[in-house]
């Protein structure tokens, strides 16, 4: 089992900031992916990005150039570094840890409101 807790989140205004922060405990698999998703009302979940233990990062178009994701393997953590935020960018954003074989655990999920 993995845990993970979420910090961050809140709201700002449209080209604000905002850093998101998980830290995983429990049985950390050596090689491992982290990453970030959102889930906007009526939307599917998306991924927003991600990256896997070895630094290898990626992510979702409408996010980059504008997100970067880092994370510190010896902590079991990782963050998004959120800029020029967007109205659009508006969601609950879940942090996810995955053995990269089909086993995935995910936060309970973190508000990001973004006004115009």
């Amino acid at each position: 089992q993995v845990q993970l807790a979420e910090s961050g989140g809140g709201s700002v205004q449209a080209g604000g900031s905002l850093r998101l922060s998980c830290a995983a405990s429990g049985s950390i698999f050596r090689f491992n992916v982290m990453g970030w998703y959102r889930q906007a009302p009526g939307k599917q979940r998306e991924l927003v990005a991600r990256i896997t233990s070895g630094g290898v990062t990626n992510y979702a178009d409408s996010v980059k150039g504008r997100f970067t994701i880092s994370r510190d393997n010896a902590k079991n953590t990782v963050r998004v570094q959120m800029n020029s935020l967007k109205p659009e960018d508006t969601a609950v954003y879940y942090c996810m840890w995955s053995n990269g074989l089909g086993t995935e655990y995910w936060g309970q999920g973190t508000q990001v409101t973004v006004s115009s």
